[in-house]
């Protein structure tokens, strides 16, 4: 079993950044693709970006790119989401997941993770 634990939200303002980081602890030679979403109030859950540790693919959500990245230490069993020219839209509760290998035309399905962080509070004012 692996456990994910993010950090790194906050309150921000609209145009400033946060970095956010998920470590992941336990059976972690089971990481095989990590992603992130987020769930802003009265919303359903969406997908924001992943990567996939094998080869470094990448992925994002339209509205993310260009001001999201995603990146992975491995040594660390960590990944990182930084948040770039943040806007109010950003705002929500960001989790990061964890599966195994996914192939491209499914890895921005939340159903395909299979371990799941606490989630951590973003919030941009304008």
């Amino acid at each position: 079993q692996v456990q994910l634990v993010e950090s790194g939200g906050g309150l921000v303002q609209a145009g400033g950044s946060l970095r956010l980081s998920c470590a992941a602890s336990g059976r972690t030679f089971s990481i095989y693709t990590m992603g992130w979403f987020r769930q802003a109030p009265g919303k359903e859950r969406e997908f924001v970006a992943a990567i996939r540790w094998s080869d470094g693919y990448e992925t994002y959500t339209d509205p993310v790119k260009g001001r999201f990245t995603i990146s992975r230490d491995n040594a660390k069993n960590t990944v990182y989401l930084q948040l770039n020219s943040l806007k109010p839209d950003d705002t929500a509760i960001y989790y990061c997941a964890l599966g195994p290998w996914i192939i491209t035309t499914t890895i921005r399905d939340a159903g395909q993770y299979s371990s799941w962080g606490q989630g951590t509070q973003v919030t941009v004012s304008s």
